[in-house]
């Protein structure tokens, strides 16, 4: 039984998204700092947390929201990756797209296996 978020490979591998994206935040030009790189910077970190708030929570269903929360982060930190390959401040070959699949993955198994725990 997983007695801690830590525990959860989902949160493992958020974790590790979050560190690669703010290493490749860092080679974008200094006029993003406060804007595009303080955006990813957000939105990557919500992810792991979001995890880990949702797993503190009594319920499957407050659990599913808050992963449902994470994936929601995790598709606007893509967005914002692709905003940054498309304007050349960041190479397509990255690595944090496939990355960014693998966790959507995860999160869409964990939110369909909470919504079936709840059904009779």
């Amino acid at each position: 039984m997983i007695k801690s978020y830590r525990e959860l490979k989902v949160w493992q591998k958020a974790m590790d998204f979050a560190e690669h994206v703010y290493k490749v935040q860092r080679r974008f030009p200094a006029e993003e700092r406060y804007g595009l790189c303080d955006q990813l910077r957000r939105a990557a970190v919500s992810i792991p947390s979001n995890i880990a708030e949702g797993r503190g929570r009594d319920t499957a269903k407050d659990f599913s929201h808050f992963l449902s929360l994470a994936r929601g982060s995790l598709n606007e930190v893509t967005t914002q990756l692709e905003l940054a390959v498309r304007l050349g401040y960041l190479d397509s070959g990255s690595g944090l797209d496939e990355e960014s699949q693998e966790i959507g993955k995860m999160l869409n198994a964990m939110i369909q296996r909470l919504k079936q725990s709840k059904q009779p």
